[in-house]
């Protein structure tokens, strides 16, 4: 396992990070434990959740994702083994059953804190991220960005003396953004400099192989500003392996399980999943391996987010740590981004 400090904190994170979704729906709590003793045993020392988790996000299965990691941490007091990071949900008419309709003020982000350290078993995180803004912008692949002049939005300096206040108080080490913008990024970094205030440690979107928007703007950022990407969904939902190409749909897969998964399967998505695949095939490669093996190698990474439904799955994945792309792998990959830019946003 390669490891590295994220940003400018002083956490230690390895590259992988365990992802954890699906535990409480595709996935039992002996099936998360087994996971979670078998990364540990391989290096890695990074978890992130979420207080929505799992998903597909449903009132009666949500906070199953915490509490078994909870369960797993009380069983192999393992709390000083590991970078534990969560996230608090933002607004959305779909969570409604989640504190009424989750904002990212001070009353609700106390609550949601407080109801995910009771069920990850801890005193504190070492990570809190806002799992996506509390206001009308581009996020889950929505591209326009069209404002309303009326919407209800919490002032992001108002979100960010609630986190000081947990800082202070001991609950969370560091925090960090999701589903967040060029805009709210920088912002939230200029209110820390201005009010001294915690500074944003980290920026969880998506990245891979169909959606290298990160690159457009918020990969200088990371860069320049020490706010390093933890990238989600670098298999595409497991597209990128070519499981799903020509239509298939093995049994209990994600997208074969739950038709809202859509973002990565266009006309578009499967003519650069074939080529990627193709690509891999061309010098010997697993598809997935190959996949991660590229978000593992771009230098605003601060890790990159995997996650499975099975132990084979989790073992594969954990393998690309190993894996270096050569010159040839990496022109190809090139090649077939300027031929399909960008399909999946």
């Amino acid at each position: 396992m390669r490891y590295q400090t994220l940003g400018n904190t002083d956490l230690s994170v390895s590259k992988l990070c365990l992802g954890t979704m699906t535990w409480g729906e595709q996935n039992t709590e002996a099936q998360a434990h087994e996971q979670l003793d078998y990364a540990l045993e391989q290096g890695i020392n990074f978890i992130d959740t979420a207080e929505m988790y799992p998903v597909p996000p449903k009132a009666d299965t949500q906070g199953k994702t915490e509490q078994y990691i909870g369960s797993w941490i009380k069983s192999r007091h393992s709390r000083d083994k590991v970078i534990l990071a969560s996230k608090a949900a933002g607004p959305g008419e779909w969570l409604s059953y989640l504190r009424g309709g989750p904002r990212l003020n001070k009353q609700h982000l106390q609550q949601a804190l407080d109801n995910s350290l009771k069920r990850l078993e801890t005193d504190y995180l070492d990570l809190y991220q806002l799992h996506w803004p509390d206001r009308n912008t581009n996020f889950f692949g929505q591209i326009s960005y069209q404002h309303q002049d009326d919407e209800s939005a919490t002032p992001l300096l108002e979100t960010l003396d609630a986190l000081n206040d947990f800082v202070k108080a001991g609950k969370i080490r560091h925090i960090g953004v999701s589903n967040e913008t060029p805009w709210g990024l920088m912002n939230y970094l200029q209110l820390a400099k201005e009010h001294d205030l915690p500074r944003m440690a980290s920026i969880q979107n998506p990245y891979n192989l169909l959606n290298r928007t990160f690159e457009i703007a918020l990969a200088e950022i990371a860069h320049r500003e020490q706010v390093p990407l933890l990238a989600y969904s670098p298999l595409a939902f497991g597209a990128l392996s070519g499981k799903y190409l020509k239509g298939a749909r093995p049994e209990n897969a994600r997208l074969t399980l739950y038709t809202r998964f859509q973002r990565y399967t266009s006309d578009k998505a499967e003519q650069a999943i074939q080529a990627y695949v193709d690509l891999a095939q061309q010098h010997q490669l697993d598809p997935s391996q190959m996949a991660l093996a590229f978000v593992n190698s771009r230098r605003f990474l601060g890790a990159n987010i995997i996650g499975a439904t099975s132990m084979e799955q989790l073992k594969s994945n954990i393998e690309s740590i190993s894996l270096e792309l050569n010159e040839d792998v990496l022109a190809g990959i090139e090649s077939i981004q300027q031929d399909i830019t960008n399909p999946c946003p």
